[in-house]
């Protein structure tokens, strides 16, 4: 737990950093522009049905207001795969900005992803929260019954898919091929994925979450690599003296 609290207190202390903070405007503003494109897309869409099926709304403030509400809940229900996809695009400069700061051992062994590889990443991690989201959909239809019991078991589910996805975007810049072979413990991601999808359901703060959630995934990944590599230098050297 310790482990975790530094990981959230490094990040929040660096988002001040000019090449975090870059990144923090970059996504930010990248993420609000899809949604204001998605919102007046709809709202020309609706005046084209409109016309095509002949229904007088009179000036289109009906569809303007239709737009502006559809568009809200889709913010509200999708800005975390919206936010962690566009996020994907400027990942590297969050580790880079990470690892110089606190893990400069690190920095040399660190490959930089090309853009077609963070496109790849981007698509998978949408298709599979949106994949996992929908088979997800019965389970909490059963759980109607307990009141809380879908908003508990979506909670699992992003805590999961975030943890995963947060601490990758350091790891696979040092994996070296091998991209299931994620050093952080299981119930560290949880954790992490947890506390970043709890901070996307705050209004304002859950435009920092990205950033926040990738700047301490990178501290949990670089401290397990280093914790593996530690253990695999005693191991070494106990054998070497044995």
């Amino acid at each position: 737990m310790r482990m975790l609290i530094e990981a959230f207190t490094n990040a929040f202390a660096q988002l001040s950093d000019k090449a975090v903070l870059r990144v923090l405007i970059k996504s930010m503003l990248i993420t609000l522009l899809v949604f204001v494109v998605k919102g007046v897309g709809l709202y020309f869409g609706l005046i084209w049905m409109g016309t095509s099926f002949k229904v007088d709304t009179g000036s289109g403030f009906a569809e303007a207001a239709a737009a502006v509400i559809i568009t809200g809940l889709a913010f509200w229900f999708l800005f975390r795969v919206v936010a962690v996809a566009v996020l994907h695009f400027f990942a590297d400069e969050v580790v880079a900005a990470v690892e110089a700061k606190h893990f400069p051992e690190l920095v040399d062994q660190a490959k930089p992803l090309p853009f077609r590889r963070d496109l790849r990443n981007s698509m998978k991690g949408m298709g599979r929260t949106i994949g996992v989201h929908i088979l997800a959909l019965p389970v909490a239809g059963i759980l109607l019954i307990t009141g809380v019991g879908p908003a508990l078991l979506f909670l699992i589910i992003n805590a999961w898919l975030l943890g995963r996805e947060l601490t990758e975007m350091a790891w696979l810049r040092h994996c070296e091929g091998e991209e299931d072979g994620n050093p952080v413990p299981q119930h560290h991601r949880m954790m992490l994925g947890g506390i970043v999808a709890g901070i996307m359901v705050i209004p304002f703060a859950n435009l920092l979450a990205p950033v926040v959630g990738a700047a301490a995934g990178t501290h949990l990944s670089h401290r397990a690599m280093l914790a593996k590599r530690a253990e695999a230098n005693e191991s070494v050297d106990e054998g070497n003296a044995a």
